[in-house]
């Protein structure tokens, strides 16, 4: 079974020093890499906070999962990593209104993330 790297301009570029790819997909299996709010246009962190930042990031994830001809209908599980337990209701509904019923499996944890940055979410599909 061959693996295929998932590769989309309308998701951020991992820089070149972080070996990663934004998407690898074996047989059905999609694994999306932990994307954060980073504006593919710009390369910058969106204004705003966590809301804003977990609209971007799963923006991002969706870009990623649609390059391979799938979206969040495909999704078993998405994990998201926060930096501020305080930022969880606010996370929470930007997520639910974003990515929408059915949901996923979730897996929230907290985390250290860079300067700026207060969210990043990773998903795994399963594609026909």
């Amino acid at each position: 079974m061959t693996r295929t790297v998932v590769r989309t301009d309308n998701a951020p570029t991992p820089p070149a020093a972080i070996p990663l790819s934004q998407g690898v997909r074996k047989g059905g299996i999609l694994q999306v890499s932990g994307q954060t709010a980073v504006d593919p246009a710009t390369g910058k962190p969106v204004p705003g906070g966590v809301a804003e930042q977990t609209e971007q990031a799963l923006r991002n994830v969706i870009a990623i999962l649609e390059a391979d001809g799938s979206g969040l209908q495909d999704v078993v599980m998405l994990r998201v990593y926060l930096t501020d337990v305080a930022q969880f209701a606010e996370m929470n509904e930007t997520y639910a209104r974003v990515v929408g019923e059915p949901f996923p499996a979730r897996t929230t944890v907290y985390v250290g993330l860079p300067e700026g940055l207060l969210v990043e979410i990773d998903a795994l599909a399963i594609v026909e």
